[in-house]
């Protein structure tokens, strides 16, 4: 079944290091049946130099899922996209977005939008050597550049190389004198920029990340032109907040998901995991904040983070932090 990344990506899960692997992605997908998820960014000379495959694995459930990676070569980064392609992926992303130490001694990432030429060359590389999207992730700008001025030339640059669709995380990034922690916090979010980019560029599909922190303000913001909301840690810290809603909320379909049906929904998943060699705690230290704000929500992660680290832990330490907050879910659904 081919997945229509485009219309998944009105509301999408941002791809984030050591937090959206293979297991965080399957339990998103139990909250909503459209969102577009990504993976963490896999760099291209892993997969194509190193041969790590393993990094592609994903569950057939996960779709519609998009594959982020990182690279500045354009040859590697479409044997990468191929790879990902043949791995069944529904879009191929790459990363001019990332500020950290490590990406930038690999000259990819953030930096890259110092070189819009050489990103076009990457892009058309990648859109010749795969029939799904390719789109890109990027800033409004790095270091001392004037977003007004270098951000539409970006995106002109981009357009130009065949790109239908890039996604801005609406602030600077400064790749020297801060951390990528405060990257995400530091540098002032501007998304009226972002919404005069829409403006400017009709034809071209423009999705608005950072600073996103709850459904309505995600619906706000289509509601201004945008043509879809990545949202990154509000969604991983509660995800149930974002999207458990998302469904009838984004796309007027499904009904709004009860995470305990989620955890449950998780069982068989958890117990193959178990069977192939893994532990529980891969798993659920995703879920940690699935009832984030709710009653009983500090008894389920303090149960979670207790009982999933013991030797053979199993689904039964999910089943008894339920106890915690499943009979105030039933009690209220029966109000």
């Amino acid at each position: 079944m081919k997945y229509n990344a485009k219309y998944a990506s009105r509301l999408a899960v941002a791809p984030m290091m050591d937090w959206t692997d293979r297991h965080c992605r399957y339990l998103h997908r139990q909250l909503s049946r459209h969102a577009l998820l990504y993976t963490e960014m896999v760099t291209a000379p892993a997969l194509v130099q190193g041969a790590a495959l393993h990094l592609l694995e994903f569950s057939p459930a996960e779709h519609p899922v998009a594959l982020q990676l990182g690279g500045c070569d354009p040859r590697e980064l479409a044997q990468a996209a191929r790879l990902g392609q043949e791995a069944g992926y529904d879009e191929i992303n790459l990363n001019c977005g990332c500020p950290s130490d490590r990406v930038q001694s690999g000259a990819f990432g953030a930096v890259l939008m110092k070189t819009p030429a050489l990103v076009a060359e990457c892009v058309g590389a990648m859109r010749e050597a795969v029939d799904v999207d390719v789109t890109v992730k990027c800033r409004i700008g790095v270091d001392d550049q004037d977003p007004e001025t270098v951000l539409p030339a970006f995106l002109e640059t981009l357009a130009a190389a065949g790109c239908g669709r890039v996604t801005i995380h609406a602030r600077k990034a400064w790749l020297q004198g801060l951390s990528p922690k405060e990257n995400r916090d530091v540098p002032p979010l501007d998304h009226a920029l972002v919404l005069r980019m829409k403006a400017r560029f009709p034809d071209l599909h423009i999705s608005i990340n950072g600073g996103v922190a709850s459904l309505d303000q995600a619906r706000r913001l289509l509601d201004a032109g945008m043509d879809g909301v990545m949202i990154g840690r509000a969604a991983y810290h509660a995800p149930a907040d974002i999207l458990a809603g998302a469904d009838p909320a984004i796309w007027g379909v499904g009904r709004v998901r009860d995470p305990v049906q989620a955890v449950h929904a998780m069982l068989p998943y958890v117990e193959a995991h178990l069977t192939g060699g893994g532990r529980l705690h891969q798993v659920s230290r995703h879920m940690l904040g699935l009832f984030a704000g709710r009653p009983g929500a500090r008894a389920w992660r303090r149960a979670l983070s207790e009982g999933a680290c013991r030797a053979g832990a199993g689904p039964e330490v999910l089943v008894g932090a339920l106890a915690h907050v499943a009979p105030l879910a039933e009690a209220a659904r029966a109000v």
